[in-house]
């Protein structure tokens, strides 16, 4: 299955090619401060590929906070945030929100609240080395949106 996505002004937009077809798409919303202001619900498929493009790099802001760890790729422009990213080992892993969908039916997503903050940070990047996208790539297409 392609999954696409978006910010709403279309600024950042994803591809996540998730295979095999999904049964069903874990829908993970995160309780830290940031995502629950944000509304921050986001999936992975560790065996999947994404492609990020960024029509214009100046108009996306990266917010890291705690550990610093995550970097939150927000969209200056409209304010979403549909691509979160970690750098492990030389090697970037990524989840993507679910509010960002496009072309998935809503039925196929599986609610679920999750909690990090006990977690140490050796954990949690294991964690993340385990569980997000391991294949990822950002292409800058330089148009304007």
């Amino acid at each position: 299955m392609l999954i696409k996505g978006s910010c709403h002004c279309r600024n950042i937009c994803f591809a996540l090619v998730w295979e095999p077809e999904p049964v069903e798409i874990p829908a993970r919303a995160c309780t830290c401060s940031f995502c629950t202001k944000h509304g921050g619900v986001w999936t992975s498929h560790p065996s999947g590929s994404l492609q990020v493009q960024v029509r214009d790099p100046d108009g996306v802001s990266r917010y890291s906070f705690g550990t610093r760890t995550a970097v939150f790729h927000v969209c200056s422009r409209c304010g979403a945030v549909p691509v979160v990213t970690s750098e492990i080992e030389n090697r970037l892993y990524a989840v993507v929100s679910v509010n960002a969908f496009e072309n998935v039916a809503k039925s196929l997503l599986r609610a679920g609240s999750v909690t990090f903050e006990e977690e140490t940070e050796t954990a949690r990047l294991a964690r993340r080395k385990r569980g997000w996208i391991a294949e990822v790539q950002f292409v800058e297409t330089g148009r304007t949106p």
